[in-house]
């Protein structure tokens, strides 16, 4: 299986988002796959460090298309959908189940299997905007001693090199980009992430401004805000670059 778009292949780096933005500054548009062995300064969500060994997938998709910042914040969720289907084309079929916890983390069996940064590398002219989505998959091993549970699809009895892992991956989100549409087919993407989102209908608690929100997750919105319901019967719209959210 061949890659539908251009490679650019590192043994080590200091993380395939940071080249995307050097690249985009020199006028870079995708669509291109930079990928590396390893990252010395691997970055997850809120600025977290990404644990970066050999032997696990680090890549970074390029891209541009026409859209609003509406429409960029929808494509976390388009990587979560290629990120599960990945995984589930690699696993056997008695694996454990494969969930997205909210925005976009992938779980296997209810531990991180990867992780998803999508950042705005550049805005061209025309209301294009060019993103890059950094996707780290846990092929080989999970890093420990993480605050919450990790694990690697070698666990699970899959055996898979990363440019095997990045082939899968590359089918897949050209799939569900073809489905998104630039925007236009977020419904059938919000429709896909919520069949197998992580805690639906359970109660979360998200802290907004020093504060905390109570509520059951219900429901997705069209910006990829996590709906709670709150006590009152009244529904609040939480963002993921504002909050952190556990479950209660």
């Amino acid at each position: 299986m061949g890659l539908k778009v251009r490679l650019l292949q590192f043994e080590a780096i200091d993380s395939t988002n940071a080249e995307a933005h050097r690249l985009a500054a020199d006028g870079e548009r995708g669509p291109l796959w930079i990928v590396a062995d390893l990252q010395s300064q691997g970055r997850g969500r809120l600025g977290r460090h990404w644990v970066s060994e050999p032997g696990n997938l680090y890549a970074t998709f390029v891209f541009t298309f026409q859209g609003t910042a509406l429409t960029a914040s929808q494509v976390g969720f388009v990587a979560a959908l290629a990120i599960r289907d990945t995984a589930l084309a690699l696993l056997p079929k008695k694996a454990p189940p494969v969930m997205i916890k909210w925005p976009n983390d992938v779980q296997l069996g209810g531990a991180k299997l990867s992780g998803i940064l999508v950042e705005t590398v550049a805005q061209p002219s025309d209301g294009r905007i060019t993103v890059a989505i950094g996707m780290g998959l846990n092929l080989a091993h999970a890093p420990e001693g993480t605050p919450y549970p990790a694990t690697a699809l070698a666990r699970h009895g899959v055996s898979v090199t990363p440019r095997e892992g990045l082939d899968v991956l590359d089918g897949s989100l050209s799939y569900w980009r073809s489905v998104w549409q630039e925007g236009r087919g977020f419904a059938a993407i919000r429709e896909s992430w919520l069949k197998d989102a992580s805690g639906l209908g359970q109660e979360f608690t998200a802290t907004v401004n020093n504060s905390e929100i109570h509520g059951r997750f219900e429901s997705l919105g069209e910006d990829g805000a996590m709906i709670l319901a709150l006590a009152d019967g009244s529904l609040k719209s939480i963002h993921s670059g504002e909050v952190q959210v556990r479950r209660a």
